[in-house]
């Protein structure tokens, strides 16, 4: 029988390692799928993942069941993403000029060589996360929790801890300016505009957004038993909140997960998981502790201690190390604030996507 919610998380904050490794297995994909639309790159959806979990079990204790627990996770994550301090590399390009480069990439020679289609997914799936870097952070929030995830302005507006008319007012601003990008340019929406995901291909390639070096979205993780729809199946498309909810439903990283979890077990830091009753700023104290760890170099002299200067170090059951931990005990610095807005969205910036 699953357990519901709230019965869950009261046996994780007591202490029950099974309930706690449920809590993590409900709300990880979620998280990993919001992190990878706001942070627009694999790589800096994985470190904020690692983060928002941390913070997520950090704070269980203050979990009431007012919300389901994946919402209730949601609000956390989009608060770190929001107010991340550290500019993620793909932030932000300009609206004009991903159009402009929309059709840039059309004047390339057509590609003839093998792996066409896939190429054309990935370049479909690198688009779309594209456009949505293109909106502030505010906005990108606001979208991708309603035409994306597919939540209730109600929830979305809890999630932001604004009012819905302001919530309504924001998702509206945003897809306005989604719908503007793509008039006139993307053929998978109005199949009189020019682009076309394949015919974009050698562009990419030249451009290093396709091979070694790029985010690789094709081969990400996914949920199982989910049909993913490529470039070539997507010929009837409705509208551009379809477009964009057509990413296939990918899946965190499960050695980032179990880092964190291994850092939850590890009884380094009792408080991790404050029990029912703990002071209001136990999670907080706990996290503070984490980034002190990190800031003096705690985590490399944790690996020495344990492997006497060489070697491997030591590994839990999940294969995690500490080593795998060095950006969630770091999400506490004192450069960062998760409390304070992040006044710094400048209209456009550098974009690997136009690089």
């Amino acid at each position: 029988m699953t357990l519901a919610d709230r019965e869950l998380v009261a046996l994780a904050v007591d202490g029950d390692q099974d309930a706690l490794t449920e809590v993590v297995r409900r709300v990880q994909d979620p998280v990993y799928r919001l992190a990878l639309r706001m942070t627009g790159h694999p790589s800096d959806a994985e470190d904020a993942t690692q983060e928002i979990l941390i913070r997520v079990l950090t704070r269980l204790a203050g979990f009431r069941g007012d919300a389901a627990l994946v919402t209730w996770a949601y609000r956390i994550a989009t608060n770190h993403l929001i107010n991340l301090s550290r500019r993620p590399r793909h932030e932000l390009l300009a609206f004009d000029g991903y159009r402009q480069d929309l059709l840039d990439g059309l004047a390339a020679p057509a590609y003839t060589g093998p792996g066409g289609e896939l190429f054309a997914e990935e370049i479909r799936l690198l688009c779309t996360q594209a456009l949505l870097q293109c909106l502030d952070r505010p906005g990108r929030a606001a979208y991708v929790l309603a035409d994306v995830i597919g939540l209730s302005g109600d929830e979305a507006a809890w999630i932001l801890d604004i009012t819905p008319a302001a919530y309504r007012k924001r998702l509206e601003r945003a897809r306005r300016q989604v719908r503007t990008a793509l008039t006139d340019r993307c053929g998978l929406l109005d199949s009189a505009a020019p682009c076309r995901c394949g015919k974009r291909i050698t562009y990419a390639v030249q451009k290093g957004r396709l091979g070694p070096n790029g985010p690789g979205y094709t081969r990400l993780p996914t949920t199982p038993d989910v049909t993913r729809q490529t470039a070539t199946s997507l010929s009837q498309l409705r509208d551009v909140g379809e477009l964009l909810r057509s990413h296939p439903r990918y899946a965190a990283p499960q050695a980032k997960v179990d880092a964190v979890l291994a850092l939850a077990r590890s009884g380094r830091y009792p408080d991790v998981l404050p029990r029912s009753g703990a002071a209001d700023g136990a999670a907080d104290a706990s996290l503070a502790r984490l980034g002190d760890l990190a800031v003096g170099g705690g985590v490399e002299a944790d690996v020495v201690e344990r492997t006497g200067g060489h070697g491997e170090p030591d590994r839990g059951e999940s294969g995690a190390t500490a080593v795998d931990l060095g950006v969630v005990v770091a999400l506490s610095r004192s450069e960062r604030s998760d409390d304070q807005p992040d006044d710094e969205h400048p209209a456009s910036g550098p974009h690997r996507y136009l690089r």
